[in-house]
């Protein structure tokens, strides 16, 4: 029986993953809707290729554009844009799955709203979870709608986590590669570029995720999503670099047997078990050479792992705070990107505004959306402070 998906964030890096696995197998899997961002070029491309029956972009700008090449289609295409256009797209009728794959804060209305249609979720939106915690968890409680982990390291606990009891769970281990700056000195974190952030030495990603990789927010955002989606105190996850990011991730259970899945990195693999979950299909990834397989796994440094300690944190006070957490550094990291403060500075952002943060307890939607709001008004403050203060801005940082 065919599939039938929805893709949120079809022309980001996990979106474009997921149409090859979709590629690899046509009678399996179909794509109805697809919400891309500004990439309309792209998206034209896999219209033509996958034909789906609507479209969505970010813009009024490259909604009319799509309207105007649609037009021309020997197929049907209804276009939608912006927020209202994803949201559509989420819960297009005769839609099994959505692959939540939308970058930041933005992808958590329309994929709270595919849960509330009765949706199962592919979830690549680490957002979704962190912001809305346990108002998500109850929705999809409440629908029946089933949240499969895209992200590698949450595949690979829920994969480790298969076929035994909770209970028996003593805590859960996430892997981090430690970013491209693993190696470097300290002191001389404060003077790289965006250019140098960018480079992921394992992974091909977005831009936002890869800086997050090298500050180590993004494990910490991961953390809270481990505690959500698997109900786990903080106590029980916890997090351990690996530069060759083989294993993807452990359970470790009372007996003191480990459990791990292990693969290439290759974002194809984990994708392609959310989609087919509880089979398995080819995906195009390679297998592990063990004759040349070196693992190392070692203790976050506390001098580069700021973030990471500001997001337990977070998840301890509980509330709005991770909103909060997420939404500072969401602005934070963009306006390292744009070369307006320093990227050590992306931890002071973060942690001047979830100092000044007096969590609500999530009631409703509304709580979330606040919290968001409130954040990316105070982490611009701050940001803009960070500029005054440096005089001429942050864009002359030197290279390494």
């Amino acid at each position: 029986m065919t599939k039938v998906l929805a893709l949120l964030g079809s022309t980001g890096s996990i979106g474009r993953s997921t149409l090859d696995v979709v590629r690899r197998h046509g009678g399996r899997f179909r794509v109805a809707a697809l919400a891309a961002g500004r990439n309309v070029e792209l998206l034209k491309e896999q219209v033509r290729q996958f034909r789906p029956a609507f479209v969505s972009v970010e813009t009024e700008e490259g909604a009319c554009e799509m309207e105007r090449f649609v037009s021309a289609l020997d197929f049907p295409v209804e276009v939608g844009w912006g927020g209202e256009g994803a949201l559509r797209a989420a819960v297009f009728e005769g839609v099994d799955m959505v692959v939540s794959a939308m970058v930041g804060a933005a992808g958590l209305v329309p994929t709270v709203a595919a849960i509330r249609a009765g949706r199962d979720i592919a979830l690549a939106n680490k957002e979704t979870l962190v912001l809305g915690g346990p108002l998500v968890m109850e929705e999809a409680r409440r629908a029946g709608a089933r949240l499969l982990p895209v992200d590698s390291e949450h595949s690979a606990v829920y994969q480790s986590l298969r076929g035994h009891r909770r209970e028996d769970v003593r805590r859960v281990i996430l892997t981090a590669s430690g970013g491209p700056f693993l190696a470097t000195p300290v002191e001389r974190l404060a003077s790289v570029t965006p250019e140098q952030a960018l480079a992921h030495p394992n992974w091909s990603m977005g831009r936002r995720i890869t800086v997050d990789s090298a500050t180590l927010m993004n494990k910490g955002l991961e953390v809270i999503e481990a505690c959500r989606l698997f109900d786990l105190p903080p106590s029980m996850v916890a997090v351990r670099i690996h530069p060759q990011s083989v294993v993807h991730s452990m359970v470790e259970y009372v007996d003191g047997s480990v459990i791990c899945q292990m693969s290439v990195p290759d974002m194809r693999g984990p994708i392609a078990y959310a989609l087919s979950c509880p089979e398995r299909v080819e995906c195009g990834v390679e297998g592990v050479d063990f004759s040349s397989l070196t693992l190392e796994f070692r203790e976050p440094d506390p001098r580069r792992s700021r973030c990471l300690e500001l997001a337990y944190e977070a998840m301890e006070s509980g509330g709005t705070m991770p909103a909060a957490l997420n939404a500072a550094d969401e602005v934070a990291v963009d306006a390292f990107l744009g070369g307006r403060i320093r990227f050590t500075d992306i931890a002071a952002v973060v942690e001047a505004v979830t100092s000044r943060h007096r969590p609500r307890s999530l009631r409703s939607m509304d709580d979330i959306l606040w919290a968001d709001e409130w954040a990316r008004d105070e982490a611009r403050a701050v940001v803009e402070g960070l500029c005054l203060d440096d005089g001429v801005g942050r864009s002359g940082a030197s290279a390494l």
